[in-house]
């Protein structure tokens, strides 16, 4: 991937190359080129467009991207898990994304966080890398028995070399959700055969049990996208993407709610307080004032108390 300019332009583009040791390989420029038509026919802002494809002199095939400033989920996720609002919020841009390659009949096939790229400073997912995809309609384009993906974020049916659809991408969106939110995967293993395994075999530890906070709306999606039986997953991307707006727009206005609730209870008890100061004044002023300012009491009359004539002087 190369940084260049575009001369007639003037702005920055991305120049993908096919890898020189690929450029001989019928069955990469295939992948490569179906990439490019892939993302050349979907007009989505969370998905990465494609400008053009071309060949150097030499043979080596590029195709023209937009340059996007930012970094993958994958290094975002390296400094630790999402909030749960942000998790959400990037779930359901990437949901977008895949919910219009499915109308047009595309499935991706390769979700995970090194194809989602941040921008607009981490509020932006833009969806990368349609090297797997393939239309719904086509024909297998692998071998029977050849995996393709990342093993991590494969579903069941991908990984036992199955045929896929749109669904394989809804259970791989519900691994890269539960990543976000919890730091880890779902399916685990020390060798790929060991993930494949849990894929296909093992429940995944609940995401709750990770982290307490996650509610447990979200809880229950994860759990719908992660069913390894396909007929009883979400049955396509929008279904799940519908769920996810319902879920954050529910959360978005607990929040507000919560907010308010705690504003309303701090003016009260600023009213409280100032009340109380108010009270405390007012008394503190009438102790002042009849304290230092108490008017003098006027003598109305003088009483005259009998004399005793200590003197020995009878005139006195």
């Amino acid at each position: 991937m190369y940084k260049a300019e575009h001369l007639k332009l003037g702005s920055h583009v991305a120049l993908k190359f096919l890898p020189h040791e690929l450029s001989a390989n019928e069955a990469a420029k295939t992948r490569f080129i179906r990439e490019a038509k892939a993302a050349s026919a979907l007009e989505h802002p969370n998905i990465c467009a494609v400008y053009d494809i071309d060949e150097t002199p030499d043979g080596r095939l590029f195709m023209v991207m937009p340059c996007y400033e930012g970094e993958t989920l994958r290094e975002r996720l390296e400094r630790g898990p999402l909030e749960i609002d942000e998790a959400l919020a990037m779930a359901v841009q990437v949901a977008s994304g895949l919910a219009r390659a499915h109308e047009k009949g595309i499935v991706h096939r390769d979700i995970k966080p090194g194809n989602v790229m941040l921008t607009d400073e981490g509020r932006r997912a833009t969806l990368m890398d349609f090297g797997l995809a393939k239309k719904l309609d086509a024909t297998k384009m692998t071998q029977t028995g050849m995996t393709v993906g990342t093993v991590a974020y494969m579903s069941p049916e991908q990984a036992l070399g199955k045929e896929t659809d749109g669904r394989t991408d809804v259970w791989s969106l519900g691994v890269m959700l539960y990543e976000m939110l919890t730091g880890c995967l779902p399916f685990r293993g020390d060798v790929e055969p060991a993930v494949i395994y849990s894929i296909v075999n093992e429940d995944p530890e609940l995401v709750t049990s990770v982290r307490k906070e996650v509610p447990p709306q979200v809880e229950a999606l994860i759990e719908k996208a992660l069913i390894k039986d396909v007929a009883k997953r979400y049955p396509g991307m929008e279904e799940l993407l519908r769920d996810l707006e319902e879920i954050s727009d529910q959360l978005a206005l607990g929040i507000k709610e919560r907010r308010f609730r705690a504003l309303r209870k701090l003016r009260r008890r600023k009213r409280l307080v100032l009340g109380t100061v108010a009270v405390a004044v007012v008394v503190l002023a009438v102790v002042l004032i009849r304290t230092f300012y108490a008017p003098a009491v006027a003598i109305d009359s003088v009483a005259v108390l009998p004399f005793d004539n200590l003197s020995g002087d009878a005139e006195q």
